[in-house]
């Protein structure tokens, strides 16, 4: 079993002295550096010329500098900017500034387990990788908790490449929560599967299929939305919060019973089997080079951005416009009087 790490495991002192430069400021980079920030760490930002973060990053009261630049005054760098883009900023901008004794950081292991980013043997290579989206880790931060972390080390140059890493965990409030070890290998594998199976390509493609279903079968689409997209977060906050047990002890008898004779009808063994293929072709880095070639240049997002319009037109999109209206929550634009 993996170790798993708290508070009283880590370090926080080893970053005394240290310049931390986070290289992206969107909803990971925000989080991690004001974190940092607020945990006594002196952080610098590295973005491109022109970005749209540089002015906010500034207000948030930051220095900010080139990628480059950011890069030759760190000791500790995270990259955070979309998988995609990494290889390139990389190659370009970190790579002629690193040092003997620096850490490389990232939160995904996309790029080093697939090889896109290569770094010398003379520097540290981490992984600090949050389970959640930045504004929760941030959020967590400032109530006193923090967001459960992985912790990998591909490359441990200083020999204390694990212990700087757990600071750097420690500092973003994930060690209050625990920091899983792992692998650039499992996290990157793990990572992709869920997403695409289930997190998202799954869950999407469930919940359309079935606003489909019932619309095709005459129900109004608005009836349809409710029972197959509004309510999968009231379900899934249960399994959240109490697991699979919790949320069948929440729902209605009728709910669980149809829940075990119905699930395995619809996951089956071939179901298992399609995904088994779309984890091999994770692990073999098929889906890596499709990804990278349709984002490149040449590629020019073609089939990326044809897949994103199609998926925008789905009937279930206006219908959940519309329906969003009505929540209390939303405030604005209601269609229902108070």
């Amino acid at each position: 079993m993996a170790k798993i790490y708290y508070q009283e495991d880590c370090n926080l002192s080893l970053l005394e002295g240290k310049t931390i430069a986070i290289i992206g400021y969107g909803s990971q980079g925000h989080a991690h550096a004001l974190n940092l920030k607020d945990s006594g760490c002196h952080v610098i930002i590295g973005l491109y010329e022109g970005s749209k973060s540089w002015k906010r990053a500034e207000e948030q009261g930051f220095e900010v500098f080139t990628a480059a630049e950011a890069a030759k005054q760190a000791d500790i760098i995270m990259i955070l900017i979309n998988d995609e883009k990494q290889a390139k900023m990389y190659k370009e901008d970190i790579e002629p500034n690193l040092e003997e004794g620096n850490m490389l950081m990232f939160a995904h292991g996309f790029n080093i387990h697939f090889g896109c980013i290569k770094p010398p043997k003379f520097v540290d290579v981490t992984m600090i990788a949050p389970k959640g989206p930045g504004h929760t880790v941030r959020s967590e931060y400032q109530a006193g908790k923090g967001v459960p972390c992985l912790v990998a080390v591909e490359q441990d140059a200083t020999g204390k490449a694990l212990e700087m890493a757990l600071a750097y965990a420690l500092g973003i409030g994930g060690a209050r929560a625990g920091v899983l070890e792992t692998t650039f290998r499992t996290e990157t594998e793990t990572d992709l599967f869920g997403e695409q199976a289930v997190l998202c390509g799954g869950v999407c493609a469930l919940m359309q299929a079935g606003f489909e279903v019932l619309t095709e079968a005459g129900y109004d689409p608005r009836n349809a939305y409710f029972e197959c997209i509004h309510e999968m977060k009231l379900i899934v906050d249960l399994i959240y919060q109490s697991g699979f047990s919790g949320m069948r002890y929440s729902i209605s008898n009728t709910a669980e019973y149809g829940d075990y004779v119905t699930g395995p009808k619809l996951i089956t063994e071939e179901t298992k089997n399609t995904m088994r293929k779309i984890l091999k072709e994770i692990q073999d880095g098929t889906f890596a080079k499709e990804f990278l070639l349709d984002m490149s240049d040449a590629g020019g997002q073609v089939h990326f951005q044809a897949m994103r319009k199609l998926a925008q037109e789905h009937p279930s999109e206006k219908v959940g416009e519309e329906i969003r209206k009505l929540y209390s929550w939303n405030g604005e634009d209601k269609l229902l009087d108070n």
